[in-house]
């Protein structure tokens, strides 16, 4: 308790805590009343938007400051306050401010504006993990990063698929309501692809805190999850366009999972081709103007459209996202007239829409699920199956006299890639609410011990050396 202790006599943390509680008595003390809820017929319709992003936001900041606290990400803490608000439902039936952001299908018009906040905000967090990386990035990567991304995506999605065939033995009910010739090895498939994800971030951040940043194992674990990135996009794009054909009732060739696992790679080749050709050119036309704000304005513009080109494709919208990401280099912005590189202009709207996606993930929970031990079964395989893979991975490392366990352990966290990868599912109602929760268990579970786990074994191959 003594962390918790110190986070809660800092300055920041008071201020937070004295909003908070405002929130609790004022905000939702008053949507108990009925006199400011969504369904209160208020004159005006955004009163209940302005009160979801606010406790949103507002909770969002505190989990993150006490997470960093206790040094876990603070996605950990956006997703765990997610989980907290929206089940408040469970303590008091009248605290269900939430609700309509959990409904399968949300219809309500407040909420159907925060879950497009929190659509936004994925995509512009996959853009944001495009602009870290960079064609010459990789052309760069070595074969022991293309063959720990490759045993780091088959292994995780044999394993997963494994587990969920054991624990899953029926199609719910929940799924059946919506296509009753729903094939129970789609979810199956699509558990295994969710495990396939790697959230480097995480490793990243461990790595550079500890001065680790350059070491060969780093190096590794970075230009692996690159390549991790393109093929656990490939193979969402797969069992997305498998789980389709199965609700249309026309079943997927071989060839047309060629053809799928194609357009996928053409898009993210064709993409490149053009950052290499075209965007130079297009962006050197733009720096011309001399509105405030252009260079910020092009760069979504080019997301935007590559996510809709994307989904045009048949793609997921995250896939252009990324691709966008990783056409658009920071040479490529250096005749604008902003004294700010391109990463600082887009963190204060990431900043304001990427925490939405986590706490609405997180809301879109249900604890009571967990009340069935069959969820928490599910959960434990999972993550078993999670970690394991990611550990084989290591095995594939081909240079000599590296640690092949640090590398193992630094493809581990699933964090914000495998909600995604959760959320796509449910979307597609192949992931039904105790499906969704158990891989939430799962990405918390993965998220939470890779940072101590890591540390250990880097303090290991240093006491050997």
């Amino acid at each position: 308790m003594s962390w918790l202790m110190t986070s809660l006599h800092g300055k920041r943390t008071r201020i937070l805590l004295i909003l908070f509680g405002l929130l609790v008595v004022l905000g939702f003390g008053e949507f108990q009343s009925g006199e400011h809820g969504p369904s209160s017929g208020h004159s005006d319709p955004v009163t209940p938007v302005l009160l979801a992003l606010t406790a949103i936001l507002a909770f969002a900041k505190l989990g993150g400051e006490l997470f960093e606290r206790i040094k876990q990400p603070a996605v950990l803490g956006e997703l765990i306050v997610g989980v907290l608000l929206g089940n408040l439902v469970l303590l008091n039936s009248s605290w269900d401010f939430f609700g309509p952001l959990r409904a399968d299908n949300i219809t309500e018009q407040w909420a159907v504006v925060v879950d497009s906040f929190a659509r936004i905000g994925v995509i512009l967090l996959l853009f944001e993990v495009g602009l870290e990386s960079s064609v010459a990035e990789m052309r760069k990567v070595g074969i022991s990063s293309f063959m720990v991304a490759l045993v780091g995506v088959i292994a995780p999605f044999f394993l997963g698929y494994l587990a969920s065939s054991v624990f899953i033995m029926k199609v719910p009910e929940s799924i059946l309501s919506l296509s009753p010739q729903f094939d129970i090895s789609n979810i199956h498939i699509f558990i295994g692809a969710t495990l396939c994800a790697t959230s480097v971030g995480i490793t990243a951040r461990v790595f550079k805190d500890l001065g680790k940043i350059q070491i060969k194992e780093a190096k590794i674990i970075l230009g692996a999850a690159v390549l991790d990135d393109v093929m656990g996009l490939i193979i969402l794009a797969v069992a997305a366009g498998i789980i389709v054909a199965a609700e249309t009732g026309v079943p997927l060739e071989p060839l047309s999972i060629l053809s799928i696992s194609g357009i996928a790679l053409g898009f993210l080749v064709g993409a490149i081709i053009v950052g290499l050709t075209v965007v130079p050119r297009i962006l050197k036309s733009l720096a011309v103007l001399r509105t405030r704000g252009v260079m910020l304005i092009s760069a979504l513009l080019f997301c935007f459209i590559f996510s809709y080109l994307a989904n045009l494709a048949g793609l997921a919208a995250i896939v252009g996202a990324f691709a966008a990401g990783l056409i658009l280099e920071e040479v490529h912005f250096t005749e604008f007239q902003e004294e700010k590189p391109l990463h600082e202009l887009l963190a204060p709207v990431t900043t304001f829409l990427v925490p939405i996606f986590f706490v609405v993930m997180g809301i879109q929970v249900r604890l009571e699920t967990f009340a069935d031990g069959s969820v928490l079964g599910l959960a434990a395989a999972l993550t078993a199956a999670a970690f394991i893979g990611k550990q084989v991975c290591g095995l594939a490392v081909i240079e000599k006299g590296l640690d092949r366990l640090t590398v193992g352990l630094g493809m581990v966290p699933r964090g914000e890639v495998g909600l995604i990868f959760a959320s796509i599912g449910k979307g597609l109602g192949v992931v039904d609410d105790s499906i969704f929760s158990a891989v939430i268990i799962m990405v918390i579970a993965t998220t939470l011990m890779t940072p101590p786990l890591l540390k250990l074994s880097l303090a290991r191959r240093e006491h050997n050396k």
